[in-house]
């Protein structure tokens, strides 16, 4: 008995372990997800090449170092020669390099260089929030493929026992050849529309394995419902917080600060431009001799530094800086009217969803009527089938509308799942809301 239990107990646990939750998907395919790992070192480059460094601010020093040696056999019968010799050298030199003013261009592309990583920030954002949409609608379309092979299998069953029961009435004769085929075109229907579902929902899995970046053959297991999170935010509300957290509309405004930057960087070019130099060096030179009239080794060191300021304007150069400045004002013109035009249509599509998503609820609610009805005329004509008060093409129609209502419902549920999913992510509130 114990051992029964703890392998009932094992077989629980198991299965349990097979269902992903939405949560979990989500979580394995921001994992895997190559778009999102690519997205991520994007933006680390662009958190790095934020700093004062990179806009200029601070100087360059330049280091610079040598060593030499010579030999040299000289055989002369001058007194001042130095016979056999040797000289040895070290030099080193650092350079100092600080640009003071170069017309602002440092403090504007310090700002663009800041921009541009927060760019980087709302677009790795983008990319996540796609990539949790297209995981969300793919496990719940698997989930409402799995309810639909649900109704279909209930269906069949139905069917199936239609069929039984109209074998044995022929076979008793209380039932024409009639009914029978009429039963039997029923199951054979409702057979064929089961294999139809199973495939749909094997495509379902396939493309949900996909998504989260795994073997396209792996039984996924998924929740058996579809559960609308409360979403209760009025119009205007949902308007606001889009204008505030949208990523695409975040990501136009910041694409326009960046074009202004950038016309701020190249108007630096009418400016002058100041800099520092500053070097110093030393040497050190000595020279060994086995002549008689060196009795040491003759050194010679030298010091030097030097310290500059310069001064440099470019005078012309074939109106290369307008045409540059009047290009970045235009790219300018142009991100501000792409801003422009991405409000726009987010306001359009905050308004189209937040529509869709009322008439679809109120959808639910007379899909669930529906079922209501559909179970109970069934129920009533199952019945009345039996007792020979109603034909089998009546029960038919009975139990055909309750497979319409069921899958109707199911339907609906998930285009008002969907719905809200797209409403999240357009009012930058994606995330994940089961009851």
């Amino acid at each position: 008995m114990k051992k029964l239990f703890m392998f009932l107990l094992f077989t629980i646990i198991t299965f349990s372990q097979n269902i992903i939750t939405p949560e979990e998907a989500i979580s394995i395919g921001l994992k895997n997800n190559f778009d999102i790992l690519i997205a991520k070192n994007n933006n680390e480059i662009a958190n790095n090449n934020e700093g004062k460094g990179t806009a200029g601010f601070l100087p360059t020093l330049d280091a610079n170092g040598g060593y030499s040696f010579s030999s040299s056999d000289q055989t002369s019968n001058s007194p001042f020669s130095f016979g056999n010799s040797t000289t040895k050298g070290y030099e080193g030199r650092l350079s100092l390099n600080w640009t003071l003013f170069d017309g602002f261009k440092m403090f504007a592309d310090n700002v663009r260089y800041k921009e541009l990583s927060k760019l980087g920030d709302y677009q790795a954002k983008l990319i996540v929030e796609n990539t949790m949409v297209n995981i969300l609608a793919g496990y719940f379309n698997l989930v409402q493929q799995e309810l639909l092979l649900g109704i279909a299998e209930n269906s069949l069953k139905i069917s199936e026992e239609r069929l039984e029961k109209a074998k044995i009435r022929n076979s008793l004769g209380g039932a024409s050849s009639s009914d029978l085929l009429n039963a039997q075109v029923s199951f054979n229907n409702d057979k064929s529309n089961k294999l139809d579902q199973e495939l749909r929902t094997e495509i379902a899995r396939k493309d949900l394995n996909i998504l989260l970046a795994q073997d396209p053959e792996t039984n996924l297991k998924v929740i058996d419902k579809i559960d609308l999170p409360a979403f209760t935010k009025d119009y205007e509300t949902l308007i606001e917080y889009a204008k505030e957290k949208n990523s695409s509309l975040l990501i136009a405004i910041k694409n326009k600060e960046i074009s202004e930057s950038n016309i701020t960087s190249l108007r630096a070019d009418f400016y002058p431009r100041i800099s520092l130099n500053a070097n110093y060096g030393y040497s050190d030179r000595e020279v060994n001799s086995d002549s008689q009239r060196f009795t040491s080794a003759v050194t010679t060191q030298s010091k030097d530094a030097s310290v500059a300021l310069n001064f440099s304007f470019n005078i012309f150069n074939g109106l290369r800086d307008n045409i540059d400045v009047e290009n970045a004002i235009i790219e300018s013109k142009i991100r501000d009217l792409q801003l422009s035009n991405e409000e726009n249509r987010i306001t359009g599509l905050v308004r189209e969803k937040y529509i869709t998503l009322q008439k679809r609820l109120e959808k639910i609610s007379l899909e669930e009527l529906n079922v209501t009805a559909a179970e109970q005329n069934l129920e009533l004509q199952k019945e009345r089938y039996e007792t020979g008060t109603v034909n089998s093409l009546e029960f038919r129609d009975a139990q055909i509308n309750l497979s319409r209502a069921q899958s109707d419902l199911v339907t609906a549920k998930f285009q008002a799942r969907i719905t809200i999913l797209e409403l999240q992510q357009l009012t930058g509130n994606i995330e994940i809301l089961e009851k």
